[in-house]
């Protein structure tokens, strides 16, 4: 049994989160969580909603509320499509948590003694209209790199550069839409990430197994012109982290806050303490996932993100704990991902482009969502979600294939067996075959899962369904049973068997209709994963009861998809 630590990255406050967003981080690190929680090992699953910074204030003012109500009542939002989409995090925390303010501080302080943090007089935008400086969030402009128009003044999202927000061309105020800007002098701290930068490279060098889309993102910023950049670390803002020395107040700052992407990632470690409070545990529980002197240094620590999230996964978040000195647990692995587009365009929470986490739940159950954005996962390049796609994989896959055996096999229980598992007869050749498949492609499966890649181990699985498929259909029950019933008993308790099986596997992606499967021929406990296939495919006891259970999967219509397409027209 191994210790492993996931963590998904937090997504913003700023209202309800869109697919991409979902595909993006948090719907893969369940998928992780949920199947190493099956193979055994001792899981920590963390998120939490990210509530400060320019997001957050620009959200507020729109929907006239006080940041911290507007923030109180978003978190419960996010938490509440998190438990209908099924997400099994251990703790959704919030960055707005005392825990975060305290180690952010913390931090602050460390790095401080580590002469890695200086302050910098800055030329920043000043808005003469909003009578206020614009923290780059507030400043929308081009892109100098890739000309897109919308550019925040932190982030590029779409090339992923980072920006300061005078590089952009033709800036705006994202508040107010005011072009009367000038630049004025305002004081802020920096962390010094380019004292860091060969401790940072040889750190990112060792990891060779991650993956490409990852380490191509961060030697980007570590060597691309000038190389690694100090960063800032404070804004002109009022909701935010408090700038102090650890308890010490910090003059000359007092106006200031931290900047939201030095605290946010320090959130991951708030949230694993603020479920040690929750569960009225100590200290040493949490510290025990995040801290090597106390235990840490056996855990196996997975982050999940989008690519624009990476530059600040691997360089500035790991400055911060390499810089400050302490024992504290570095990334082990980093899974990113491309972008998820909607019907022939990019997702957007800000136009209101694309399927959104709460409408998706009010159209289909969870599941359907789950197993479409997992098997179109963008791995190695960009996916695309369209309608007619979306149809097809849930007819096909989850109604047809995995839904009709589960039909199938329990209705002829029914009603030639009077539902119960069958005595009598010895398996064959048929049934031989069929176990040597399944070992093989559970091996693929684990085997891809392992190593995290999800395209690959959602063909594997479906493979697996279809094989079940394949034996009931060509070893005829229905006709065989007409001249030996044992035979027939045999091909339908071989098939039966695989339901807990199916159970066990499918649960990390569709956790809804496993539990239904587990339930057809047991208690409704969940199904063990197999660690031994034969062992697996005899544990039904005959005379067992099975029970015949809903419809699994219900088809979507041609008409039907016109109408969510249409619904859902990009804007």
């Amino acid at each position: 049994m191994a210790r492993i630590l996931i963590t998904s990255a937090i997504p913003y406050i700023n209202g309800v989160k869109h697919l991409g967003n979902l595909v993006g981080s948090q719907l893969p690190s369940d998928v992780y969580a949920r199947y190493c929680r099956a193979r055994g090992h001792e899981v920590m699953f963390i998120c939490a909603t990210d509530e400060h910074g320019t997001p957050a204030e620009l959200a507020a003012e729109k929907a006239g509320q006080p940041v911290r109500e507007y923030c109180d009542e978003m978190h419960k939002v996010q938490a509440d499509l998190a438990c209908g989409f099924r997400l099994s995090f251990d703790h959704f925390g919030r960055s707005s948590s005392q825990r975060n303010h305290g180690l952010t501080q913390h931090f602050a302080g460390r790095l401080t003694d580590k002469n890695l943090i200086r302050e910098v007089v800055e030329k920043q935008i000043y808005s003469i209209q909003d009578s206020r400086f614009l923290p780059d969030r507030y400043i929308k402009g081009t892109c100098p790199e890739c000309g897109y128009e919308n550019a925040r003044g932190d982030q590029c999202e779409n090339c992923t550069r980072q920006l300061d927000p005078v590089d952009l061309i033709n800036p705006r105020s994202a508040q107010s839409g005011a072009t009367e800007l000038e630049i004025r002098e305002t004081r802020h701290l920096h962390l010094r990430q380019s004292a860091l930068r060969q401790e940072l490279e040889d750190w990112i060098d060792s990891k060779t197994d991650w993956p490409i889309l990852t380490t191509s993102i961060a030697r980007k910023w570590l060597r691309d012109g000038d190389g690694l950049q100090d960063r800032g670390i404070t804004r002109d803002l009022d909701w935010g982290i408090p700038v102090r020395r650890g308890d010490t107040e910090w003059p000359g700052m007092e106006d200031k806050v931290f900047y939201v992407w030095f605290d946010a990632p320090i959130a991951y470690i708030a949230a694993t303490a603020e479920w040690a409070d929750a569960h009225g545990l100590g200290d040493n529980a949490w510290e025990r996932w995040w801290r090597t002197d106390r235990g840490a240094e056996d855990v196996r620590y997975v982050q999940f993100m989008g690519k624009d999230n990476v530059p600040f996964h691997t360089l500035s978040f790991p400055a911060t704990i390499i810089g400050s000195g302490e024992p504290w647990k570095l990334v082990d692995f980093i899974k990113s991902f491309n972008f998820l587009n909607y019907e022939g365009g990019q997702f957007s929470t800000s136009l209101g482009r694309g399927v959104f986490m709460d409408d998706a739940l009010a159209l289909l159950p969870s599941d359907t969502w789950r197993w479409w954005l997992m098997k179109h996962v963008p791995e190695t390049s960009d996916s695309e979600f369209t309608w007619e796609s979306f149809r097809l994989d849930v007819n096909k896959d989850l109604a047809d294939v995995l839904g009709n055996f589960v039909s199938r096999v329990t209705r002829f229980c029914q009603s030639r067996f009077d539902g119960k598992v069958p005595d009598g007869g010895s398996q064959g050749p048929e049934e031989a075959a069929a176990t040597a498949a399944l070992a093989t492609h559970l091996r693929n499966y684990e085997t891809h899962m392992e190593a995290i890649e999800f395209r690959r181990a959602t063909a594997e699985l479906r493979e697996i369904w279809t094989l079940g498929n394949s034996y009931f259909q060509s070893a005829e029950p229905w006709t065989v049973l007409r001249e030996d019933r044992d035979r027939a008993g045999a091909i339908l308790r071989f098939a039966l068997n695989l339901l807990p099986l199916y159970a066990a596997l499918s649960e990390p992606f569709i956790p809804d209709a496993a539990e239904t499967i587990g339930a057809v021929t047991g208690d409704g406990s969940r199904a063990r994963w197999p660690e031994n296939i034969e062992t697996s495919l005899n544990s039904l006891q005959p005379g067992q009861s099975v029970s015949v259970p809903a419809l699994l999967f219900s088809k979507i219509s041609e008409q039907e998809q016109e109408e969510m397409q249409a619904r859902f027209s990009p804007p």
